[in-house]
């Protein structure tokens, strides 16, 4: 690993970490990115590239994968450095004010770090119940990676949540039949989706829970109970498609030193954590009335860089202009070289 230094070394690779390095770029700092995932794009790459999402500015519904298509061409104009599959580990003040970062592949020194790592290192939570469990790779899922995978399927659907109702919305067209069951009446999932599931021709059992999975070493029978009064149906599905929820871990960067509450770290209104030099963005981070949505996100990675501009160079603006005027002058100063 060399001895560069950069200005801004980006720890974390899902959308808000490569808004980031498009920012950082854009103000013509010299950007790293670093992500311990073999993809770009973070959470939507590793659980739901076919998902929709329709809260992103611009975009009435975009796929997971277009949007990280579209980030990447935007972040990559500046060429800024990526190390994937790269798990950060320490981190290091050094003599002269920079900061050095440890991976379990080497050493990367920077001025500043943008923290952008999501929830941190993320797994999708199983039932924890070896006679369930076995299923998996068998026709139980905790994710999805394509639609077309279910594709003339039947399908059971466990969970109350945004990724159980997204999902089970977005296979409507894809398989033959699509049940979805939850172990409340309440849906923990936008309003919205939960008006679009009562008017799909999904089958939603409210007050339901999996008690068995049985099949010939496939999936092909799935036992669902009442949760009140215990009555079983059996279910014929060739899929069992349960969100459950993620199990995340800060790791290393817990032992940093920074303020951390609720498994977040605590940042201010210019993402600033209380390591000078460090900043956050995402959902890794906490401030009063956060909100962990992938827009807002957006918004705390351009206010991370423009902050970390000025602790880099103390005599820049944070406001970094109107970015047509900039991409104006920049436009004229490369017609006048040639």
């Amino acid at each position: 690993m060399s001895d560069e230094l950069f200005d801004v070394t980006i720890v974390g690779a899902g959308p808000t970490g490569l808004f980031a390095a498009y920012y950082s770029g854009f103000r013509g700092l010299r950007t790293k990115l670093i992500d311990s995932q073999p993809d770009l794009g973070g959470q939507v790459t590793a659980l739901y590239p076919d998902k929709f999402i329709y809260d992103v500015a611009g975009f009435p519904k975009i796929l997971g994968k277009d949007l990280v298509t579209n980030l990447v061409e935007q972040a990559m104009q500046y060429k800024p450095a990526v190390h994937l599959n790269e798990n950060v580990q320490m981190m290091t003040r050094v003599d002269d004010g920079s900061i050095e970062l440890g991976t379990d592949l080497g050493k990367h020194r920077t001025r500043v770090i943008i923290i952008t790592a999501g929830i941190g290192a993320f797994t999708p939570k199983t039932f924890k119940r070896p006679e369930l469990d076995q299923w998996m790779g068998r026709g139980l899922h905790f994710a999805v990676r394509s639609k077309d995978d279910f594709r003339g399927r039947r399908l059971l659907v466990i969970g109350g949540g945004d990724s159980a109702l997204d999902w089970a919305l977005g296979l409507v067209d894809y398989a033959t039949e699509i049940t979805l069951i939850h172990r409340r009446d309440q849906f923990r999932a936008h309003e919205d989706s939960v008006k679009k599931l009562f008017n799909s021709p999904i089958k939603v059992k409210t007050f339901y829970e999996l008690r068995t999975i049985r099949g010939d070493g496939q999936v092909r029978e799935a036992v669902v109970y009442q949760n009140k009064t215990q009555q079983e149906e059996a279910l014929q599905v060739d899929a069992v498609l349960a969100f459950l929820g993620l199990i995340s871990n800060l790791g290393p960067i817990r032992e940093w030193g920074m303020e951390i509450q609720d498994d977040s770290i605590v940042v201010t209104t210019k993402m600033e954590t209380t390591l000078p030099g460090v900043y956050g963005a995402g959902d890794i981070t906490i401030y009063p009335g956060k909100l962990k949505l992938i827009a807002t996100g957006f918004g705390e990675a351009a206010t991370a860089v423009n902050n970390a501009m000025t602790y880099i160079n103390p005599k820049a603006s944070a406001f970094p202009g109107h970015s047509s005027s900039i991409m104006e002058q920049k436009e004229k100063a490369g017609a006048k070289r040639s």
